[in-house]
């Protein structure tokens, strides 16, 4: 049998826990750290080196700037050294394929990439690793970059106090339940807790049930409708109904949710057992009525880290409109960029600026004129539409899907469609419902009423769950993560 990623990273978290819970204190940042660096390597056992060189550069970093606070030219030549280099690993490992591939096809040449073959010499030398005919990509490299440097960035600016243990740094770098996909934990997130936190039966308890809410999300629900969208995108061509296409992205629009915000939930159910407290990274965004509350609710580590670290070093919105229109502008193609190197990525990203831009000037004023169902269709059509740039492998079949969607093959539902709406109607019907915040009003209003009888059956509900998430996976196909790919 082959074990999914969710089953082995179960598996995993369980073990991890119980030899966590093992040791004394002193020797947990020591665990977190080995676990998260065998987490990481059984995903790519190569690329630990690369995460590792990433921790050492900001551990050095933020040294030499806490030793030389007073001497600006040194604390910056820190702050760059750190900021190129990890830079430099996500540029060389994410996007130089990219960069080379396009300049080929641009001005029809043939260059080669020459990290690859630099990459391959290592790898051979090192690991005696066969050579790549492409740079593979690191897992996670996007979030554990970004999280190692907002170290450094916050040092420099005198946000936090240095942290001298390589131990405890190292384990802040690869907290291994959120390592790979999220959110994306700041070290001032964390600081206080790496040196002491607390752990009791209440604190484990709450984090035992949000990671069954996660696991849940991914299980049951994400795992449940992915299907629908690979069906979907099959029947792609000149006889596709518009019915067909718009079932299929609308399952990859919950299927995404569910895939990325349970994985989020694992990790913050986890970080809480383990005594730390993560930040959120979704607030119900799919019930948004604007791209820009959209973003407030979406992946909001990653908003946050931009944010901070990018919008208002550049000014933000405090010289002139001219100048927050460029910041923004900025912001949202670096967005794009981050989530992958494709130019439908970049669109994808230039395009959400660009309404969120349209809503800050203008737009957002006529939106609250508009009843609340318009100003929800309006977010959800344009939050879909970048869906489809998002999954799809180019831009030309994302520009054909798109067409289909609006009756490109004069085709408005054909036997497939009802096969597909009869196959998963129960799965779209439970996961548009569970993306609502229906769920917890009717909880909030039963425990008002009933408080006793919520609390016994908040317990049965969750280990209902529990036990149906144990029976899927004990049938489970490989089925990883999305967001493991940024």
């Amino acid at each position: 049998m082959v074990f999914s990623s969710v089953v082995f990273i179960f598996l995993f978290f369980v073990l991890s826990m119980i030899l966590y819970y093992a040791v004394p204190f002193k020797l947990k940042n020591f665990i977190i750290l080995i676990c998260g660096l065998v987490f990481y390597a059984w995903g790519e056992p190569k690329y630990v080196v690369v995460m590792l060189i990433s921790t050492l550069i900001d551990y050095l970093a933020g040294l030499v700037i806490h030793r030389y606070n007073d001497n600006i030219v040194i604390k910056r030549i820190a702050l760059i050294t750190s900021l190129v280099m990890n830079l430099s690993l996500l540029g060389v490992f994410k996007y130089s394929d990219f960069i080379f591939g396009s300049i080929n096809d641009i001005f029809g040449l043939s260059l080669e990439n020459p990290f690859l073959d630099i990459t391959n010499n290592v790898s051979a030398f090192v690991f005696g690793a066969k050579p790549e005919s492409y740079l593979p990509l690191p897992i996670g490299i996007s979030f554990f970059t970004f999280q190692s440097m907002s170290y450094t960035i916050d040092m420099y600016l005198g946000k936090i106090k240095v942290q001298k243990n390589p131990i405890s740094f190292a384990a802040f770098v690869t907290l291994f339940p959120q390592i790979v996909a999220g959110p994306i934990v700041r070290y001032d997130d964390v600081a206080s807790e790496l040196d002491s936190r607390k752990i009791d039966l209440n604190i484990i308890y709450d984090g035992i049930v949000r990671f069954i809410t996660g696991l849940g999300k991914k299980v049951i629900i994400a795992n449940g409708i992915g299907q629908l969208w690979n069906e979907a995108f099959a029947l792609m061509g000149p006889e596709m109904s518009v019915l067909t296409a718009w079932l299929g992205i609308i399952g990859y629009t919950l299927q995404i949710y569910f895939d990325f915000s349970g994985y989020s939930d694992m990790a913050i159910g986890l970080g809480k057992m383990m005594g730390f407290n993560f930040p959120e990274n979704f607030d119900y965004p799919y019930l948004s009525k604007s791209i820009s509350e959209f973003w407030r609710r979406w992946h909001m580590t990653l908003g946050g880290w931009f944010k901070s670290y990018v919008y208002f070093p550049l000014g933000g919105n405090r010289k002139g409109t001219g100048r927050t229109v460029f910041n923004l502008a900025v912001v949202w193609v670096l967005t794009g960029i981050w989530h992958g190197a494709s130019w439908n990525f970049i669109l994808w990203g230039t395009l959400y600026g660009v309404f969120i831009i349209a809503e800050k000037l203008f737009l957002g004023k006529l939106l609250e004129k508009l009843p609340t169902a318009v100003r929800w269709l309006y977010t959800m059509l344009l939050v879909v539409l970048g869906w489809v740039l998002f999954v799809t492998p180019d831009l030309p079949t994302a520009f054909s899907y798109m067409g289909t969607m609006f009756g490109s093959t004069g085709i408005l539902a054909d036997s497939r469609a009802l096969y597909l709406l009869l196959n998963y109607g129960v799965m779209l019907i439970l996961g548009i419902f569970a993306s609502t915040d229906a769920w917890k009003i009717i909880v909030e209003k039963a425990n008002e009423k009933m408080p006793v009888a919520v609390n016994w059956i908040t317990p049965v509900v969750k280990m209902a769950v529990f036990v149906l998430c144990i029976a899927y996976l004990a049938d489970a196909t490989y089925n990883p993560f999305l967001y493991f790919n940024f």
